[in-house]
């Protein structure tokens, strides 16, 4: 299980800076804002989801540690992974709702880059013939 939860917290990671950038303190209790990053939005419905399940003591530690990303963001979103680490330890229903947040966001986040002359990139490529000088028997 520590495996899976540290596999979880990588993927979390770029969610949660996102999130803290784009929102600050706000990321708590904002609503989902239609023209944010899509990217922010999953890191604001992931910490939302932990701050909600929280007693008093670990919401007012999450928040805390969100209030401490306006001076210093790479050591609040490390106190965030530690805070969220503990969280999905104790809780095997929010590890489930974190891993489904996240794979529906990574599913549908496909980027295709292509560099380089005559490059090319697609979602899915039956045949590509590339180069000078290929023919292909016609």
């Amino acid at each position: 299980m520590s495996t899976e939860i540290a596999e979880l917290l990588t993927q979390a990671g770029p969610f949660l800076t996102g999130a803290l950038g784009a929102y600050g303190t706000a990321v708590l209790t904002r609503a989902e804002d239609a023209a944010a990053d899509a990217t922010a939005n999953t890191g604001r419905r992931l910490l939302q989801r932990v701050w909600r399940r929280g007693d008093a003591a670990e919401r007012a530690e999450l928040e805390e540690a969100v209030a401490d990303a306006e001076t210093d963001l790479a050591s609040a979103t490390a106190a965030l992974r530690l805070h969220l680490r503990a969280a999905l330890h104790e809780d095997a229903e929010l590890r489930s709702e974190i891993t489904d947040l996240i794979a529906g966001q990574t599913a549908s986040a496909i980027t295709i880059t292509a560099l380089g002359e005559r490059s090319i990139a697609a979602h899915t490529i039956g045949t590509a013939i590339t180069g000078d000088g290929h023919h292909t028997g016609s």
